[in-house]
C-alpha cells in the first residue's frame, strides 16, 4: 500500500495511479493508518452509497460504546453539534424529515430563478479579471461567485459575507483524514462564530420574513406541522453554504487547470460553446472535488468474500470510481464530448447532493463567461495543490488575459 498515502504531497498531487493499483488489487482493501476499508471501484461505490446497512452516522442506533468507538473530545462539541444536525450526517427518520422540509424551500423553481443573477455576476467577475489583464482565478472568480449566490439565497446581507469563506474553510478542515488539534480548534471557533451569527439572523427573519431561503426554511412545515428546530436551521444553513460553494470552487479551478494541461480539449471547447454542459460533467469526473466519502457499517456486510464487521468504517473513493475503466472508456483521457458519463461526484442515494442543479448552473455560467469574455485566457504560473486530500483543490490558479 505504499502508493496510497493521503499525507504524501506527491500522492495528493496525482492520486490516480495509486487508485489504478487499488482497483487492480480488488474490490476492497483495508488501510491500517486510518482504520478504514477502501473501496475503489465504481460499481461498488455506487451500490454502497445506496446500501442502508451503512450510515453517515451510527448514533441513531448505537451509543459510541456499543459501536466500539470513542466519543469525540468535549472541547470539539461545538463543531459536532453543528455538523451532526445537518442532513449530510443524519440518517432516517431525521434525515428524511429535514430533507423534506428543506426541499420545500430549496425547490427546482427557486434554483432556476437564480440563473439570470448567476450569469450577471459571473460576467461582472470575469470582466473585472479581464480589465486588469488577469489575476488569480480562484479568488477573482471561482470563490466569489458561489459564495455570493448561496449567501444571496440564504438572505445573508452583502456587508456580512466576508467571514463566510474563512468559516467554511476552517469547518471543512475537519473532513480531512485524521485532522490535527489545531485544525479542530479552528473548526470549533468557526462553528461558534458562524452559529452565533446565524442565530441572530434567524431571529431577525422570524420577526421580518423575506423571500430568502432562511425565511422559507423557517416557514416550511409538513402535514403534521413539523418544523425545523433552530439548531437544524443553523446546521442546514451552514451545510448549504459549505457544500454550496466548496465543490463549485474546487471544480472551477481543478477544471481550468485540467483544460490548460489539455490544450486540444480547450481549443475544442473554445470552438464550440455548446459543449459547456458535457464539459462541466467531464471536468467533475476527471478531477473530482470530493475524493473520499465515508460510511459507518451499521450491519455486517460482505464485499467480494471479505466480511466487514459492524463498527468498521468504509472509505468510498470517488476519484478512483470516476476513473474506473469498467465504466469509463479511456478514463485517464479528458474528453469534453464524453456522452456516457455516470460520474458520482454528487454522491448517490438519499444523500445525493441537493444543490447539484445549482452547482451545474454556477459552473456553466463561469465557464461560459470566461470563454466569451476572456477568449485568450492562459496560465500564468504553475499552480500548487492544497495539501488536503479529501476535498481536492488548488492554492490558486494564476492566469493572464492578453
Amino acid at each position: 500500500m505504499a502508493a496510497f498515502d493521503p499525507w504524501d504531497p506527491a500522492f495528493v498531487d496525482d492520486p490516480y495511479p495509486a487508485y489504478a493499483e487499488l482497483r487492480e488489487r480488488g474490490r476492497v482493501t483495508y488501510y491500517e493508518p486510518t482504520d478504514q476499508w477502501l473501496v475503489p471501484r465504481h460499481a461498488d461505490v455506487s451500490a454502497l452509497l445506496r446500501d442502508r446497512r451503512l450510515g453517515r452516522t451510527y448514533q441513531h442506533r448505537f451509543t459510541h460504546e456499543d459501536f466500539g468507538r470513542t466519543a469525540p473530545p468535549p472541547e470539539h462539541e461545538p463543531f459536532h453539534t453543528l455538523n451532526d444536525h445537518g442532513m449530510l450526517d443524519l440518517e432516517p427518520p431525521d434525515h428524511t424529515r429535514i430533507r423534506r422540509l428543506v426541499s420545500k424551500a430549496f425547490t427546482p423553481r427557486t434554483v432556476e430563478q437564480l440563473k439570470p443573477y448567476v450569469s450577471q455576476l459571473a460576467a461582472e467577475l470575469v470582466d473585472a479579471l479581464v480589465a486588469k489583464g488577469g489575476g488569480d482565478l480562484l479568488t477573482d472568480v471561482a470563490e466569489p461567485l458561489p459564495v455570493a449566490v448561496i449567501a444571496e439565497m440564504l438572505g445573508i446581507p452583502e456587508s456580512d459575507r466576508a467571514p463566510l469563506r474563512p468559516w467554511s474553510a476552517d469547518i471543512c478542515g475537519m473532513y480531512e483524514l485524521s485532522p490535527s488539534e489545531d485544525t479542530a480548534a479552528k473548526a470549533v471557533r468557526a462553528s461558534n462564530e458562524f452559529s452565533s451569527y446565524l442565530r441572530e439572523l434567524i431571529a431577525a427573519r422570524r420577526k421580518n420574513p423575506g423571500d430568502d431561503l432562511i425565511s422559507g426554511m423557517i416557514a416550511a412545515h409538513d402535514e403534521d406541522d413539523d418544523r425545523l428546530t433552530e439548531q437544524e436551521l443553523i446546521s442546514t444553513a451552514v451545510l448549504l453554504l459549505n457544500a454550496g460553494h466548496e465543490a463549485t470552487v474546487n471544480s472551477t479551478v481543478n477544471g481550468w487547470w485540467a483544460l490548460f494541461r489539455n490544450p486540444d480539449q480547450l481549443a475544442t471547447l473554445r470552438a464550440d460553446h455548446s459543449l459547456i454542459p458535457s464539459a462541466v460533467e467531464e471536468l467533475m469526473r476527471y478531477d473530482t472535488p470530493l475524493q473520499l466519502f465515508e460510511r459507518w457499517v451499521l450491519d455486517e456486510i460482505e464485499i467480494d468474500g471479505t466480511t466487514i464487521p459492524r463498527g468498521a468504517e468504509i472509505a468510498m473513493l470517488f476519484g478512483a470510481a470516476n476513473h474506473d475503466p469498467a465504466v469509463f472508456t479511456d478514463p485517464e483521457r479528458l474528453d469534453l464530448t464524453r456522452a456516457d458519463n455516470p460520474h458520482i461526484s454528487f454522491s448517490a442515494g438519499i444523500h445525493y447532493c441537493i444543490g447539484a442543479p445549482l452547482a451545474r448552473i454556477e459552473l456553466a455560467a463561469s465557464m461560459g463567461a470566461l470563454l466569451e469574455r476572456a477568449p485568450t485566457l492562459s496560465l500564468a504560473a504553475e499552480p500548487e495543490r492544497k495539501p488536503n486530500f479529501v476535498i481536492r483543490g488548488l492554492e490558486g490558479l494564476s492566469v493572464e488575459v492578453r
